[in-house]
């Protein structure tokens, strides 16, 4: 990407400067505050370099000046019509958004809208959907869901002649008084009214009128009438009930059509990409987009959601970043040095709470104490009473395991934000470690709900089941967190364990090998195919050790599937990762049995080199079974100096002692 001129800059300002206005005016305060942090991170005109305002390959290179955009309090629509309308309800406009900002919603909500809307559930097939339900009648409780007929045309549009802005104003309060009365009947976190029972009542008559206010504009537009086109606003609001109803491929339709027209703001691109479940499905997607700098931070993040590891995401941030150098958000999505880069966001903005919750974690996983304290006690004197305030808490008392209060802050996250996807994660695991199964499954489960995509509460709860062991369960859980992780070897681990204890030992032993193979992907940097099962020649290659863990499991499938010359290959393998593989390259000379195929042959040569992982309980445990071996089929020699090297390094020591004797005296007794 070519650098920014001043001109470009300028270009850039113009654009991002109204979309927070607009943003504001409709009370979308998350998306307006992203685009005012990524307004604020543009470089100023002094920081450009003087030859930039030439530059002809800028992308953004506009022949004409652009003058300097002049401040903006209330933003003006291009549209006769519309504008016309705005101007008319200015005064309501004022009135009903001063009640959405005390969350006033039915307030709001009433000054412009009638109160016949209809309430409900909505299903998944449609927004015209609802079920009758009559509390005092059992009868009518047994009844099926009433759909209406998918052959029928639209509603008419119940809403009264209002502007564009108003109305997104009226329906999205009534959006909120739905959420808000959503939470409320809830109760209690994990209580017995918190459930997929309780749900927003009020999408059904919001979808509803959207339907018939889109249907009507439409006809209006075949008849060739002058009725203005759409801003985008009700387009995002329409596709968030279309996906609050499980209708997700027509939620990603018109949640596109909302990009179209409002390519800057966030909240759309936000919600389109918890909808995304793969990458083909991005890449499907990203073909119907507009390439432009909010496609590029859309696909980013997108990439970083599913997990996805290569160059092609760092190459897209490096580029994101010479045009906003000073972002924030651009800043956190720098995982493998997210540790050194939360440090220093916290010197820049102390006050910022975005994002604290996932640095507690990595300090969390760093056992990192003094820090996270230091972290807990800065985000409780900012604000307390915030979410992410509350996880970074509530990990502070996890690593002290204080395993109570940490749960006391989590539910405290929920209470607060029942849709704080971390919170309901972290509280998962901290019943984990209070033997509290039932609330473990449940947190898990509501974590994904949240986000199928967490790959970390498919991964509770594939462990919590195997607590319980239910093996069957666990494993389709575990094989959900390792499609949703590919590249990480714990999730293959876990699949090739609890094969091995359903007792389908081949399937273990191709699961494990994955695991290899991802450990060496983590180990080296280099990519792999994601369909071989196969271990790879020196796949430890370019320095790095495998899992001696890994090894010794796949050893031990392959002695109880009776191939034992495999097994000990991979006894010998998981012993050479005390030094890196060269144990495994001088015992090659020396070897008496030089007649091994050359699948097996290449698994010896890849420990690779590396520094090695020194003794440890695994690879004393495999030196046993090697002695053990030795002494079975002759090897008296090679026995004795592996149970010699057992009684030197502290581990199994009186077995390791009672091996030499019985090694001796049969050498002693002329067996040797």
């Amino acid at each position: 990407m070519a650098p920014l001129s001043s001109q470009d800059v300028e270009h850039l300002r113009g654009v991002l400067q109204p979309v927070v206005v607009k943003c504001s005016e409709r009370c979308l305060y998350q998306s307006a505050k992203w685009t005012a942090e990524l307004l604020s991170s543009l470089p100023s005109i002094s920081d450009l370099t003087p030859t930039s305002d030439t530059d002809s390959d800028s992308q953004m290179h506009n022949s004409e000046p652009t003058p300097r955009p002049t401040p903006i309090v209330v933003t003006t629509n291009d549209d006769p019509r519309e504008a016309h309308l705005e101007s008319q309800e200015i005064d309501k406009y004022l009135l009903a958004k001063s009640f959405f900002d005390c969350r006033e919603y039915d307030r709001c909500a009433a000054v412009f809208l009638p109160s016949t809307l209809p309430r409900g559930p909505i299903s998944a097939s449609s927004p015209q959907t609802t079920t009758i339900r009559t509390p005092t009648s059992s009868k009518a409780q047994s009844k099926k869901p009433v759909r209406s007929d998918p052959a029928a045309p639209p509603p008419s549009n119940p809403l009264p002649r209002l502007s564009q802005k108003a109305l997104f104003l009226a329906l999205y309060a009534k959006y909120m008084s739905g959420e808000k009365r959503k939470d409320e009947e809830s109760e209690m976190i994990l209580g017995p009214a918190d459930g997929g029972s309780t749900v927003n009542r009020e999408l059904v008559g919001i979808g509803r009128a959207l339907e018939g206010w889109f249907a009507e504009r439409s006809e209006s537009s075949d008849q060739g009438a002058n009725d203005g086109h759409g801003q985008g606003w009700l387009e995002y609001l329409y596709g968030v009930v279309l996906a609050k109803g499980k209708n997700d491929e027509k939620a990603k339709r018109w949640l596109i059509r909302s990009i179209h027209h409002q390519p800057y703001h966030w909240g759309a691109w936000l919600e389109l990409s918890e909808l995304i479940g793969g990458v083909e499905e991005l890449n499907n997607i990203s073909s119907t987009l507009h390439q432009n700098l909010m496609t590029w931070i859309f696909l980013l993040y997108t990439s970083q959601e599913l997990y996805q590891a290569g160059e092609a995401p760092y190459a897209q941030l490096a580029e994101l970043e010479s045009v906003f150098p000073h972002s924030m958000f651009l800043k956190t999505q720098h995982f493998e040095s997210a540790e050194s880069i939360f440090a220093s966001l916290i010197q820049t903005d102390p006050h910022r709470i975005d994002s604290l919750d996932h640095y507690s974690n990595i300090l969390y996983v760093m056992a990192n104490r003094p820090k996270l304290a230091f972290l807990a006690q800065l985000a409780t004197a900012t604000d307390k009473f915030r979410p992410e305030t509350c996880c970074v808490v509530g990990n502070y008392y996890s690593l002290k395991s204080e395993h109570e209060k940490a749960v006391m802050y989590f539910r405290r996250a929920l209470t607060l934000d029942r849709n704080f996807l971390s919170a309901w994660t972290l509280m998962g695991h901290e019943y984990v470690e209070m033997k509290n199964t039932h609330a473990a499954i449940e947190s898990y489960r509501r974590a994904v709900d949240v986000n199928r995509k967490d790959y970390r509460a498919w991964y509770g709860l594939g462990q919590t089941y195997e607590v319980l062991e239910m093996h069957f369960y666990a494993l389709f859980y575990y094989q959900r967190a390792a499609s949703l992780k590919p590249y990480d070897p714990k999730m293959w681990q876990a699949v090739g364990s609890c094969f091995q204890k359903m007792g389908r030992l081949e399937m273990s032993v191709k699961a494990l090998k994955r695991a290899l193979v991802a450990g060496s992907y983590y180990s080296t940097g280099s990519s792999f195919g994601s369909g071989d099962t196969e271990f790879p020649s020196g796949g430890g290659g370019g320095g790095g050790n495998l899992d001696p863990e890994t090894l010794f499991q796949i050893a031990v499938a392959y002695e109880k599937l009776q191939e034992m010359e495999t097994a000990r290959e991979y006894m010998e393998l998981t012993l050479a990762q005390e030094d890196g593989g060269r144990r495994d390259a001088e015992d090659e000379d020396e070897d008496e049995d030089e007649d091994d195929d050359g699948e097996d042959g290449d698994r010896r040569d890849g420990g690779g080199g590396g520094a090695g992982t020194g003794v440890t309980p695994t690879t004393s445990r495999a030196r046993m079974w090697l002695a053990r071996w030795e002494l079975g089929h002759g090897g008296f020699k090679r026995a004795l100096e592996l149970a010699t090297e057992l009684c030197q390094d502290g581990v199994e020591v009186e077995e390791a002692k009672a091996l030499v004797r019985d090694v001796r005296a049969r050498m002693e007794g002329g067996g040797g």
